[in-house]
């Protein structure tokens, strides 16, 4: 029983990446998304996820932000942005990666932050709004 239970879990979780690639988001090789994960297909060629990366439960990546609208109006910002997800990037749990955002190489997120800025290469960032709490260098 458990055998078929992680391979149908594996098939489901081959099948949302082919939906998202279908719809148009960008994913390289060896991803994994939780199915559980939601990702912002209102503008899906502006998500870019990429080799390696790890997307967990409950993580939301986001695209857009039409509530721009009210503050600045759409002549200074139409609330359509760019989200990557590079290389080896891991995803914690229930966090939220905002438009406009790029998650570094090697990069991890921790569970339940809420990314507003980019996050460079090799970095540990927690919190709401998250913050560096650690940089370090990989192994070759």
């Amino acid at each position: 029983m458990r055998k078929i239970r992680k391979h149908l879990a594996s098939f489901v979780r081959k099948l949302l990446l082919w939906r998202y690639r279908i719809l148009g988001v960008k994913i390289g090789e060896g991803v994994f998304v939780s199915w559980k994960a939601k990702i912002d297909t209102t503008y899906p060629n502006s998500i870019v996820i990429e080799d390696g990366a790890i997307i967990t439960y409950g993580a939301i990546i986001l695209s857009h932000d039409h509530t721009v609208y009210r503050m600045a109006g759409k002549e200074y910002d139409n609330g359509i942005g760019s989200t990557r997800i590079c290389r080896n990037a891991f995803i914690g749990a229930g966090s939220i990666i905002l438009r406009n955002v790029t998650i570094g190489e090697n990069s991890i997120v921790a569970a339940g932050s809420v990314v507003t800025k980019s996050v460079p290469n090799n970095c540990i960032v927690a919190g709401n709004p998250a913050i560096i709490i650690k940089e370090f260098t990989t192994r070759n």
